[in-house]
């Protein structure tokens, strides 16, 4: 709690919560790489000026390579680098359909009273509702695959306001994970231990909320891809 809270223990990953977390998204089959963390004075850890995603990057630009699940591996990063954040790589096991705090907080609400099979969801602090589902895979039409490459591109999220889908070339924050500010953080709202869902089962309830919380009408003819950049 006090590495979430950002108080700087060298020793945080020694207290066995933020590395058991990390282990179990692991055994959950997300694979990690590290990630930069937050700096003093709302900075990133990383040399980079005016970073554009303080703490929500990646450190090494082969994190699609790098990222594993391997338990060994995992445990080293975590030992070495107490303050890292991680980052889970997307579009090989998993996808994340990814949309406003409020918006993705009453689609969850729905999709559990209407019996609907939830997988593992993230809150970010930062107002957003991360929701972890089977990847789609890659499609016989390569023309058919929109990766998300919002993370990589940071200029375009205001664009995209509503529901953002993480696939194949992009990453999100695996919780535990410090943002820039006071007690800001990404945390397990349902933990890892959950089966992913197949995106599709989501899909109508996240693009209907974030719709509605954007005053605009559902557009259902759209709703099926990930985003395009």
């Amino acid at each position: 709690s006090q590495w979430l809270r950002g108080g700087g223990r060298k020793d945080a990953a020694d207290d066995g919560g933020r590395e058991a977390l990390l282990l179990a998204a692991a055994a959950a089959g997300l694979p990690l790489a590290p990630a930069a963390h937050p700096a003093p004075g709302y900075r990133c850890s990383c040399d980079r000026v005016g970073c554009p995603t303080p703490a929500r990057h990646p450190v090494s630009f082969a994190w699609q390579t790098q990222s594993t699940t391997d338990r060994a591996q995992i445990e080293r990063w975590a030992r070495h680098q107490p303050q890292a954040n991680f980052i889970t790589a997307t579009g090989m096991v998993h996808d994340v359909l990814d949309v406003p705090l409020e918006a993705g907080r009453e689609a969850l609400a729905r999709l559990l009273d209407a019996g609907i099979e939830v997988g593992p969801v993230a809150e970010s602090d930062d107002g957003r509702l991360l929701f972890f589902t089977l990847t789609r895979g890659t499609p016989e039409e390569e023309d058919e695959w929109w990766p998300c490459e919002l993370d990589c591109h940071p200029e375009t999220m205001d664009e995209h306001p509503g529901l953002r889908w993480h696939c194949r070339g992009s990453y999100v924050l695996v919780p535990p994970a410090r943002l820039p500010g006071d007690d800001q953080a990404v945390h397990w709202v349902r933990g890892p231990e959950h089966a992913l869902p197949d995106p599709l089962t989501l899909l109508e309830h996240l693009t209907d909320a974030c719709a509605r919380h954007a005053g605009q009408e559902p557009d259902h003819a759209n709703a099926a891809w990930p985003l395009r950049h």
